[in-house]
């Protein structure tokens, strides 16, 4: 799990608290449920509008990822493959069959399926790079999603406040009551630029990232088992596979001994 994200948001809410205290304002000023109805509402509204309900229905099941959820570690990744690769030398490729029984990873279970079936090497790779870019297709669509309503949030804000200051102006003869109206009316742009800088667009870019991951993740995996297939010697494949990954995600043993 990776508390970016509620880290993130915490800090961002925390700034605007201490701005609004320091400056001598009440929180519960901002809170007017007519501004933030409109705002929330039509922004979640348009962002449907644009897309399909499938879209939004994904987008809706996807955002406790954004918060708990988290990209197997390549390491792990690459010390599985490996041993796939000690076992097919050892045992023979069949082998495999009784290993993909056993994998969770709905990719490593299909690969090790097709190699002990005997399927064709390029046979092979076109239906895993198929498979991985249906998968990291489906899941960039919630992040983006939320970046769609990161775009209409302002904009549907300003929509609120050109309202409410029409308001404003039908009521110019009661003076006493102009000061509270203005600053009501201004409620909807800052929760229009709120909501889209502190929720969606963060949302949007941490499900937009951890599909990144993924798709880096099974790219080796990708490779991996067309090298198992191949009949690589594991070590050298374990080599191979560790250089496609960034310094950071290297295991921590092999970067001290680097």
């Amino acid at each position: 799990m990776s508390p970016s994200t509620i880290i993130g948001m915490l800090l961002a809410l925390g700034a605007l608290y201490a701005m609004i205290t320091l400056e001598g304002a009440h929180v519960g000023a901002l809170f007017l449920p007519a501004p933030m109805i409109l705002v929330f509402g039509a922004t979640i509204a348009v962002t449907i509008a644009s897309g399909t309900v499938g879209d939004a229905k994904r987008a809706l099941f996807a955002v406790p990822k954004a918060f708990v959820g988290k990209v197997n570690p390549p390491a792990a990744t690459i010390e599985a493959i490996v041993g796939y690769a000690e076992r097919a030398r050892r045992d023979g490729l069949l082998a495999l069959e009784q290993e993909a029984a056993e994998v969770d990873d709905p990719l490593i279970r299909d690969a090790l399926q097709n190699i002990a079936d005997g399927t064709d090497a390029e046979e092979l790779r076109i239906i895993l790079e198929d498979t991985v870019d249906s998968t990291v297709q489906e899941q960039k669509k919630s992040g983006k999603f939320f970046m769609s309503m990161a775009g209409y949030a302002p904009t549907i804000g300003i929509v609120g406040t050109v309202v409410s200051l029409t308001h404003v102006l039908e009521n110019l003869d009661k003076p006493d009551e102009l000061g509270h109206m203005i600053a009501a009316a201004f409620v909807a742009t800052l929760w229009g630029l709120l909501s889209a800088n502190f929720f969606w667009a963060p949302i949007g870019s941490k499900l937009g990232r951890l599909a990144e991951l993924e798709e880096q993740r099974l790219g080796l995996v990708i490779e991996g088992m067309l090298a198992v297939q191949a009949g690589s010697q594991p070590r050298v494949l374990g080599e191979r596979l560790r250089a496609m990954i960034p310094p950071s995600s290297q295991p921590k043993q092999q970067k001290e001994a680097a």
